[in-house]
């Protein structure tokens, strides 16, 4: 379903089959069945237009030509006169409907003439515009259309009516005007005569005036002076008195300042002391107090130190005899053990447990007497009163030593290593062979 959209200066207008009578809008749109019905438009612009009457005679039977000029348009306001245009109008382009227009203007500008003289249009032309646009109007409303505005362009005559007017009202100008000159020029003798007659009366007004002004203000000068003089000696008078005043006022105020600045000065005065004191207290008693504080301090710090330095060490000795009194304790509890256990051992043992003790020592004392021997990395020199000497003789000597340890036993312990040691060997083959019996 299509629809036509209208500018503000036209008007859409759809008429056809489901529409009882043309549907009309106004810088809108509207919808309409393409296939049954039709969309015309009509321009609701104004139009100008110019009438031309040639050769229309007036009431007084004088030709004259005419050209007026108006602004018509279709008028969109009043419904209704639309209604109008759009029966009369639809379908015609502006120019015809100016056309239309024109020749219903031009008839009613030719009655308008013909009931009019020469004289009244030139005299009045509002008048017969007036008239023109009231009858065109009613024609116009009937039409649909509005007349906005009508005027006289220009206007003439061919038999020089309208010159003849001008002459005459030009004459009639220049005579009222030489008649108002000379009017003009008695009325300005006459003037002139009462001017200079009134000037004399007011110049001897005046001399009067400037007389008694004169003495008046003599009089009032005097009177001025006399005031002017006892002001002046009030004034003078008043003067040597206010003189007085502010030379006591300013003596006032300078005792008042000397008070002040002695004032000021016994103030700076106890300043000063106090500064001095402070600055004494800030030089000596400060440093004084605060070395005697610091020295207090250090002392007492340092009595803390020492006396806690004493608790510490008091404290560390006695953990330290401690400790050695539970190492020494433990010590002598583990070597009564060891020699309580040795003791069992060589109550079990006897000599056997000898002879293991001598036997696991001989490596040992060898090791010993060997050790020198060891050390002797620059070499040695071997001496002998006995015999020739060599390395073999070292090597003697050490067995020779080795050799004499069971006497040393035997005569530290009472025990013979060597019988002991016999013996417990011919007591392990004994035993050896009664246990491979069956």
């Amino acid at each position: 379903m299509p629809f036509a959209i209208g500018g503000p200066d036209e008007a859409v207008v759809a008429y056809g089959m489901g529409i009882s009578e043309p549907q009309i809008i106004v810088g809108g749109r509207l919808f309409y069945w393409s296939c049954v019905q039709e969309v015309k438009r009509i321009r609701l612009n104004v139009m100008t237009i110019s009438i031309d009457s040639q050769k229309v005679y007036t009431q007084e039977g004088v030709p004259v030509s005419l050209i007026g000029t108006a602004q018509v348009k279709v008028e969109s306001a009043n419904r209704d006169m639309l209604r109008l245009a759009v029966q009369h109008f639809l379908g015609m382009t502006q120019e015809q409907i100016a056309q239309v227009a024109r020749a219903t203007l031009e008839g009613h500008q030719r009655a308008i003439l013909c009931t009019m003289t020469v004289e009244e249009i030139y005299r009045d032309r509002k008048k017969f515009d007036k008239a023109v646009f009231h009858h065109a109007a009613t024609d116009f409303a009937n039409m649909g259309l509005a007349i906005m505005s009508y005027t006289i362009k220009t206007w003439s005559d061919d038999v020089g009516y309208q010159q003849a007017l001008g002459s005459a009202a030009t004459a009639q100008a220049q005579c009222q005007a030489a008649i108002g000159e000379a009017n003009a020029h008695s009325d300005g003798a006459i003037k002139s005569i009462q001017a200079d007659l009134t000037k004399l009366q007011a110049k001897y007004t005046n001399d009067s005036s400037v007389a008694r002004a004169a003495r008046d203000f003599e009089v009032k000068q005097l009177h001025y002076q006399v005031e002017v003089n006892q002001r002046q000696a009030q004034s003078d008078l008043a003067f040597q008195l206010q003189s007085i005043k502010s030379s006591q006022a300013v003596r006032e105020e300078q005792l008042h300042i000397e008070v002040l600045t002695r004032e000021r000065q016994i103030q700076l005065a106890k300043e000063e002391s106090l500064r001095k004191e402070k600055e004494l207290d800030a030089r000596v008693k400060k440093p004084s107090l605060a070395e005697k504080y610091q020295i207090e301090t250090a002392a007492e710090a340092q009595s803390k130190k020492a006396l806690l330095e004493a608790e510490a060490e008091a404290e560390a000795i006695r953990a330290r005899g401690e400790a050695e009194a539970f190492a020494i304790r433990e010590k002598a509890r583990a070597e009564a053990e060891e020699m309580t256990k040795k003791a069992e051992a060589w109550k079990d043992y006897k000599e056997a447990a000898l002879v293991d003790m001598v036997l696991q020592m001989l490596p040992k004392v060898a090791s010993e007497l060997s050790a020198p021997l060891a050390r002797a990395n620059g070499g040695m020199t071997i001496v002998s009163n006995n015999g020739p000497a060599g390395p073999g003789l070292v090597t003697a000597e050490v067995l020779s030593m080795i050799g004499k340890l069971p006497e040393m036993v035997e005569t530290i312990t009472g025990v013979n290593v060597s019988q002991t040691i016999a013996e417990t060997l011919k007591n392990s083959i004994v035993s050896g062979e009664s246990d491979s019996r069956p």
